[in-house]
């Protein structure tokens, strides 16, 4: 592309550049941030800042428990994850922080 062209932004309402539209993050892409804010992306490791009780597996997480490899939804509060003994266990992210 041109450097004087320009593209529409749909999420700001605004035209802006085609190098700046390259650098946005994709409409379809959605930032997951941790209890304090950290960046989350698939395969990081968290840990909990808070007990959990897990509902239909009869079981506690405790705080400082590791979770290994998590991977994103596409929701902005929720990822996916594996722990011993629990399949298909989803955290919400105000309750992890970022290892």
């Amino acid at each position: 592309m041109d450097d004087d062209s320009f593209v529409y932004d749909e999420a700001s309402g605004e035209w802006v550049s085609a190098a700046d539209a390259a650098a946005l993050p994709a409409a379809g892409t959605v930032e997951v941030r941790d209890a304090v804010g950290n960046l989350l992306s698939d395969g990081d490791q968290v840990t909990l800042i808070k007990d959990l009780t897990v509902k239909g597996a009869g079981q506690t997480l405790k705080r400082g428990t590791l979770i290994k490899s998590i991977r994103l939804t596409g929701d902005a509060q929720e990822i996916d994850c594996r722990y011993e003994g629990i399949k298909g266990l989803v955290l919400r992210a105000e309750f992890v922080k970022k290892r």
